[in-house]
């Protein structure tokens, strides 16, 4: 039975055809990585503005585990929930003003007033920052072939580093016009 289909007709007719098809796959899948690492970072700086102090952390760890596995299903990597947890748990400690930062810009909603201004604000800017960097050094590394069973959170921190600072930037301006 002929394949009909035009796409498969080039690729089989011009090998360059195909290369240059796979060049543009790539370059789609990283635009749809980069999508969805901007839209989730986008979510948890929301998220942050939610006044309920351990409730925001909850929210916030379910929207960066929903963003990896979302990034596991495009790279065709499986997605372990305990594992990611525990990997990215590793990648965040391993920078530590984040270990304490965002547990106490949740607690300092309980402050009325001004600390839930405050708390509010320091734990979006930091819940879109933290969510930004995961995003991209987990596609970072899934560009480069590696899994999550191959991720090794200790060689990605000084791009981490890098890559919060830049999710700061966004997660504070977000709002602006």
């Amino acid at each position: 039975m002929a394949n009909t289909d035009p796409k498969v007709e080039a690729k089989a007719a011009d090998p360059a055809a195909s290369i240059q098809m796979t060049e543009q796959d790539v370059t789609e899948r990283l635009a749809t990585a980069n999508a969805k690492v901007r839209n989730h970072s986008l979510v948890a700086a929301g998220l942050g503005l939610f006044p309920m102090p351990v409730l925001d952390l909850v929210a916030l760890t379910g929207t960066q585990l929903n963003l990896l596995r979302e990034l596991g299903n495009l790279y065709g990597t499986e997605f372990k929930e305990d594992l990611v947890k525990k990997l990215t748990a590793s990648l965040i400690n391993g920078y530590v003003p984040l270990q304490f930062a965002s547990p106490l810009a949740s607690a300092l909603k309980a402050i009325p007033l001004v600390g839930q201004t405050a708390g509010s604000l320091s734990m979006s800017v930091l819940g879109g920052g933290i969510t930004y960097a995961i995003g991209k050094v987990f596609v970072q590394h899934f560009e480069s072939g590696g899994t999550f069973l191959d991720f090794d959170p200790t060689s990605v921190r000084a791009y981490f580093r890098q890559q919060f600072m830049d999710g700061v930037k966004i997660a504070a301006t977000s709002g602006k016009p």
